[in-house]
């Protein structure tokens, strides 16, 4: 088949499956359709950005754009609201859109007309257009898939669904950054709030709505997760060997290894044992795999005191929490992919010659080339948005991403004399870290002026892994680094095994480190190491799978080591194996996916009538008729709990909301204690003058009577809050109903 047929076909596959979206997803078909549009338009917005860096890859960074597209025009966006210069609305949004476009564009356009070729043009050949193609399709595919799964399951309700779609709903209302704290009524979010941020973001972009955008964020995040891994792999395979077959191949593992894979526990555990004990007829016991059961392992079975958390991404695809962990790993994604763009530029660049430092201006021109180095400093501009999107992926990727600078010195100075070879080496490199740093840190001034952090100390870990479990969780990627590294030493380097160095010994370091020191926050005791663990190991797991992706293919293009070959096949079996896991999450978690009459649709709050039948009606007509961002005074409750129900669906902050998340951002109990009491002395009190002091306190607005307000408060003194102002909802058969506060000081 000719390259032409091959671009028919790749077009009208792309196009079938667009329409299949329209017809499976129903009513949100068009919701979806305006997401993929939009996202394709910001794609096009930062390519020209996007083709001079990627300008060694055969897409050109063509889906790393997408994702450079939703960060340029986010961030501009941010950076107006937080300033107070340009409202957090749909008009500040296209705006920004728009400065990203004419910024990126017209660069382009300037230096093409200077004549400056190096880089600054592309042509739209065959090859091109069918790369492209293919990762279109890959990254419709996986973002459909994934919306059409989410669409069986959708509520936002759950786990810790209410703090995320309440932080959405909060950002809706509001046109400053940050937006008001919805569980701490007079106070702002104190919390990496950047991921439901640039959710909201696209859904203004593209006024839409948060009910349906709540699980198209986590879908697309999901498809951006397959497809940048994929086009990232497959371009380092074919900078190895330049073999089309064994680059879509190690592309496909390396989607799959980031998005799709879980550990060996669930192959071990969930999988392998009960196969045993049914072949062998053995008593099964009491133990029932449980899909989540793979991420809470280590210090659970057997209970120990060191309870840890060793989460990976396709876990968090199934449940559907939007984190900010789990929004940033598409940031992740692009800013690896633009590490290995770097280390890709400077491998092809030629190594400066000893001669030229007899160059008065040798070190003035190094200095200046190293400040305006566009891969340091858009490197610098993506960890300074981890700042307030992922505040933990700020250090691993500055140490990660540093690393590849200095190897990238290195390169640039290796035919340098020894003597210049490393004092060039080491100046540029500490000149990079200081400058990467100060720019990163200028770029999040927004946020950190704003927030305090929850981080008292870095400790030594007093508690230790099982060797046994800690194996049966990282044996598998540590035995499949091993190889690679041995392949490396004993074959020779190939173009791209330097780069899957230095993600095996990233990924390595990071599951190391938290048996070493761990992070001191709030949880203490038995959970001391859980977050760092969480927050370390959740990345190798996603460097891991890259790395994965681009070894079995080395590995396996090796034919003269006999052992290493057989080890290899291993490896593969176990990661397929591994791959199942998302089957398994999917089937357990959504149900019956074959069956679209059981398609429930997008709608997150779609709940609330079965969930919370008393209170349903109440929310929704806060939502509809209370513009702004009033408090909404309502009981308080424990985190994880189904208190916060309204504060949570409508954005509206509440004096007090979900206590331990409060405490881990805020640290101060004593002050959540007061509030837990005045709010109780507002529903409970006898004392009308008191309790207007305490409205007036907190500028409550509106209260909300409704089931969880019953049923916590026995004393509840309905009589007294009718005389402190108007009903203007009410339930007649549930008797839930909303209040609105009418006294002096109001």
């Amino acid at each position: 088949m000719n390259e032409k047929r091959k671009g028919i076909w790749k077009a009208v596959v792309l196009t079938v499956l667009f329409m299949s979206a329209q017809v499976l997803l129903k009513e949100d078909g068009k919701v979806f359709a305006v997401w993929w549009l939009t996202i394709l338009v910001l794609g096009w917005c930062s390519f020209p950005l996007c083709q001079y860096l990627f300008s060694g890859f055969r897409d050109r960074g063509y889906l790393v754009a997408k994702i450079f597209g939703i960060a340029g025009a986010g961030f501009l966006m941010w950076l107006g609201a937080s300033t107070g210069i340009v409202p957090f609305t749909h008009v500040g949004c296209l705006v920004s859109t728009g400065v990203l476009a004419a910024v990126c564009w017209g660069v382009w356009i300037a230096l093409k007309k200077q004549k400056i070729k190096d880089k600054m043009s592309w042509k739209f050949t065959t090859e091109w257009y069918q790369t492209v193609l293919d990762d279109e399709l890959v990254f419709i595919l996986f973002f459909f898939l994934w919306t059409y799964v989410a669409g069986f399951r959708p509520a936002a309700y759950g786990t810790e669904k209410f703090m995320d779609y309440g932080f959405m709903m909060a950002m809706m209302r509001s046109t400053t950054l940050p937006a008001k704290d919805l569980w701490y009524a007079g106070a702002k979010i104190n919390y990496y709030y950047g991921g439901q941020y640039f959710a909201v973001f696209l859904t203004k972009l593209t006024n839409t709505q948060v009910a349906q955008t709540y699980n198209l964020m986590r879908t697309l995040v999901a498809g951006f997760c397959f497809s940048v891994p994929f086009a990232l792999v497959r371009q380092m395979v074919l900078d190895s060997w330049k073999r089309e077959k064994p680059a879509l191949l190690g592309g496909a593992l390396a989607g799959a290894g980031v998005s799709l894979a879980g550990n060996m526990h669930y192959v071990v555990i969930g999988k392998l044992l009960p196969w045993i004990r049914e072949i062998f007829h053995l008593p099964k016991g009491d133990y029932t795999y449980w899909f989540p059961n793979s991420t809470r392992y280590i210090g659970y079975y057997p209970a120990g005191n060191d309870k840890t958390i060793h989460e990976f991404p396709s876990y968090s695809f199934v449940l559907g929490d939007l984190h900010a962990h789990v929004v940033n790993l598409m940031f992740v994604v692009a800013l690896i992919s633009l590490v290995y763009a770097m280390m890709q530029h400077y491998s092809g660049k030629n190594a400066l010659q000893a001669e030229v430092t007899g160059n008065r201006n040798f070190y003035k021109n190094q200095v200046v080339a190293a400040l305006t180095d566009p891969y340091v400093l858009v490197f610098a501009f993506l960890i300074g948005m981890f700042h307030w999107t992922n505040y933990w992926d700020f250090v691993i990727y500055y140490v990660m991403g540093g690393m590849g600078v200095i190897w990238c010195n290195c390169q640039n100075y290796k035919e340098l004399e020894k003597p210049h070879r490393m004092r060039m080496t080491m100046g540029i490199s500490l000149l990079h870290a200081v400058w990467v740093f100060l720019l990163a840190n200028i770029a999040a001034l927004p946020f950190t002026l704003q927030f305090q952090s929850m981080v008292s100390e870095v400790a030594l870990a007093q508690n230790h892994s099982r060797p046994y479990q800690y194996w049966l969780i990282w044996g598998l990627p540590v035995i499949g680094t091993v190889l690679f590294f041995w392949c490396v030493k004993r074959e020779g380097a190939k173009k791209a095994d330097d780069f899957g160095v230095l993600l095996g010994i990233s990924a390595l370091g990071l599951i190391v480190i938290p048996e070493i020191v761990y992070v001191r926050d709030i949880y203490e005791k038995e959970y001391a190491r859980s977050n760092t663990m969480f927050k370390l190991t959740y990345q190798a797991f996603a460097m891991f799978g890259i790395l994965f992706g681009y070894a079995l293919i080395r590995l396996w293009m090796e034919k003269r080591h006999v052992i290493r070959k057989i080890l290899t096949s291993v490896v593969f079996a176990c990661f397929v194996g591994c791959c199942f896991y998302t089957v398994t999450a999917v089937h357990a978690w959504f149900g019956q996916i074959w069956d679209p009459a059981q398609y429930q649709g997008l709608d997150a709050t779609a709940y609330l009538e079965t969930t919370f039948p008393e209170d349903a009606a109440a929310i929704r007509w806060l939502n509809e008729h209370v513009t702004g961002d009033p408090v909404v005074l309502e009981a308080n409750g424990d985190s994880y709990s189904d208190y916060e129900r309204v504060s949570a669906m409508t954005g509206l902050p509440t004096v007090l909301g979900w206590y331990v998340h409060e405490w881990l951002w805020r640290g101060d109990t004593g002050a959540l204690n007061e509030r837990a009491q005045e709010v109780e002395a507002i529903y409970t009190s006898t004392n009308q003058e008191d309790v207007k002091k305490l409205l007036e306190k907190y500028q409550v607005r509106y209260i909300f009577v409704g089931a969880r307000e019953r049923e916590k408060y026995a004393a509840l003194n309905e009589s007294m809050l009718q005389s402190l102002g108007n009903i203007v909802f009410s339930d007649e058969q549930s008797q839930t109903y909303v209040l609105q506060v009418a006294f002096s000081g109001q």
